[in-house]
């Protein structure tokens, strides 16, 4: 299982067989139920984890206790990545959204595999490139657009990157978890979908499908 899931993630998957073979074999595996939770705030952290089977759903509490959602991960995405440096005390929630597979590796396993295959660090860094690029558009939306834009700002995101003739997304998340996306409440975002379906601009065929009629006009709605 451990070199299965070595070879999912995007900053080992371009080692040869035998290097993600050696980096497996410092891997452990770890098993959680729906709702269990992998770490929470104020653990310290020390390992990374990868998502071999499953999904896990990254999330912070506010001092009200409002959940605002982080990211999901899916099979081959990973957390914890500050173990990489240092043993730091996390600020935010891990758990299960369903029956999920990780593989962990410790601290100091990972800083020799850096010391070995120093390419690793180089896509570590495009990957942490890649989430502070996303943190901020999440950011500059919250702050920038009412939650009709956010929502619309989302479905085009989503829209674009799906067939450009067919535009039919699958929302990757429960409507709930989307809401604390982006720091709306779940009946806002059932209204919202409810009006941009009654203009003409989406149609909701299932629970979680939508199919974008008019992304021209979605984006406009973004940039109000």
């Amino acid at each position: 299982m451990q070199q299965l899931c070595i070879s999912l993630v995007p900053i080992f998957n371009h080692l040869q067989p035998e290097e993600m073979k050696e980096i497996a074999a410092t891997t452990k595996s770890a098993r959680y139920e729906r709702n269990g939770q992998i770490y929470g705030a104020g653990d310290r952290s020390a390992h990374l984890y990868i998502v071999h089977r499953g999904r896990v759903k990254l999330y912070r509490l506010s001092e009200s206790g409002k959940e605002q959602l982080i990211r999901i991960l899916e099979p081959g995405d990973f957390m914890g990545e500050l173990a990489l440096f240092s043993e730091t005390v996390l600020d935010c929630y891990a758990v299960a959204m369903e029956k999920t597979e990780l593989c962990t590796i410790q601290r100091s396993d990972l800083q020799e595999i850096l010391m070995k295959y120093p390419a690793i660090s180089l896509k570590i860094m495009e990957e942490f490139s890649r989430r502070l690029e996303q943190t901020e558009k999440q950011v500059s939306s919250l702050t920038s657009a009412d939650a009709e834009g956010r929502i619309a700002a989302y479905l085009v995101q989503l829209a674009k990157k799906v067939d450009a003739h067919v535009h039919t997304i699958t929302l990757p998340m429960t409507k709930k978890d989307l809401a604390s996306y982006l720091g709306t409440t779940p009946e806002t975002l059932s209204r919202k979908l409810a009006e941009f379906q009654e203009r003409g601009f989406i149609e909701q065929t299932r629970q979680r499908d939508i199919r974008v009629l008019n992304i021209e006009a979605l984006s406009a709605m973004r940039t109000k």
